[in-house]
């Protein structure tokens, strides 16, 4: 398939595994990349040196491209961008910040670079920061994501109305079904996160990707705006967050209940009843725990039969 994103990536098909925390390292990414995607590793949860081993392992394990994900609030980007441009990796997501204070440095090292954005300011920064696409997440992405609850059918058509880069969709989007609706829609890519975290190269711990396959609807929430808004499952944890709710809790409060490897210890470690489950809405459909190869050929068989089955009308 032929695209500005595939095209830009020199990637087989416009499907980019999200750079998840906890969830995304060489060897998703690797998989994912061998398969015809862009497989994408999440920095957030790692440290500098680790960093360097998934790079190394991930381009051991693929010849075509990859990507890494730097959520700029990190207390290690600047160790991460050190990394990154010493190991000459071809992609780099930025999330999470301002676009403005990399994106330059890493172009001049030739560097790809994309950034996550959920409104028309944002995109609008990222544009004049001189990025090279923009992924639009919306409201049903799991983990961190906007405050303003924009769905993403209605946040690809808004920003595709007021940015001229390649877009990429990101939330809700689990299948060829609703890529095929995303591109309709201006969207050149998708960006996948939550069916891959229960694919069987994800670091996801099994109690985690097991507890993704039991959610029916409504079993995750979009919360904690006063920090950084996230959705997460609903389980003991959040229970004592609604609670701190009700009781008007200040964001020291929050701060103090959330504390430091929550997520580590239930999306990483298993702890589904203290620890912090990030996933998107989507995982409702889910059922299965398979190799993320098979993950991308269902999802680009199933868009190439409808869209093939539309063009016939």
């Amino acid at each position: 398939m032929n695209n500005k994103i595939t095209q830009l990536f020199d990637i087989h098909y416009p499907i980019i595994q999200a750079g998840m925390v906890w969830c995304s390292g060489w060897r998703l990414a690797s998989a994912v990349s061998n398969a015809g995607g862009l497989g994408v590793i999440g920095s957030g949860s790692m440290k500098p040196d680790v960093l360097r081993e998934h790079i190394q392992k991930c381009r051991l394990n693929t010849s075509s491209n990859f990507a890494v994900n730097v959520p700029l609030f990190s207390s290690y980007t600047i160790d991460h961008m050190k990394v990154i441009i010493e190991e000459k990796v071809p992609i780099v997501f930025t999330s999470a910040g301002n676009p403005s204070i990399w994106t330059q440095k890493l172009k001049s090292h030739s560097i790809v670079v994309v950034h996550v954005i959920s409104n028309v300011k944002f995109a609008l920064k990222a544009v004049d920061a001189g990025v090279d696409a923009l992924v639009c997440e919306g409201f049903e992405a799991g983990g961190h994501n906007g405050r303003e609850e924009t769905t993403t059918f209605c946040l690809i058509p808004l920003i595709k109305k007021h940015v001229h880069l390649p877009l990429i969709a990101a939330g809700g989007i689990a299948s060829g079904k609703s890529m095929l609706a995303a591109m309709v829609l201006g969207a050149d890519a998708v960006q996948i996160g939550t069916r891959f975290v229960v694919a069987e190269e994800s670091s996801a711990h099994l109690n985690f990707k097991k507890k993704v396959l039991s959610l029916k609807d409504g079993d995750t929430v979009l919360t904690l705006k006063e920090l950084t808004p996230v959705r997460m499952i609903k389980n003991d944890f959040y229970n004592h967050l609604k609670e701190a709710y009700l009781n008007n809790a200040s964001v020291n409060e929050l701060e103090k209940l959330l504390g430091k490897g929550r997520a580590k210890n239930g999306m990483f470690l298993g702890d589904l009843i203290d620890g912090e489950l990030e996933i998107g809405q989507v995982s409702s459909l889910l059922d299965v725990i398979e190799p993320a190869s098979s993950i991308v050929e269902e999802i680009m068989r199933e868009y190439n039969i409808l869209k093939s089955e539309i063009m016939k009308l």
